[in-house]
């Protein structure tokens, strides 16, 4: 199964943390790409290297962006 990718910003619930640009836990990122399977979302921090598998609970606010939305290594 492919994922479709799409620019985004994205704010988790209090507790949840996404690895940031310089490899630390944060709350909220303006720049991600997104992709949902199940219930999880897969999110790629714009300059981080890699994606975060997150269950949709923890998401407080998902924004889709105009622009860019391929795959990770792209964000």
């Amino acid at each position: 199964m492919s994922l479709t990718w799409r620019a985004a910003s994205v704010e988790l619930v209090d507790g949840y943390h996404l690895t940031g640009t310089g490899g630390g836990p944060v709350g909220r990122v303006d720049e991600a790409l997104v992709a949902f399977e199940g219930g999880f979302v897969h999110v790629e921090v714009a300059g981080s290297g890699h994606v975060d598998v997150l269950s949709a609970p923890a998401v407080r606010l998902i924004t889709y962006r105009p622009g860019r939305s391929e795959g990770p290594g792209t964000a």
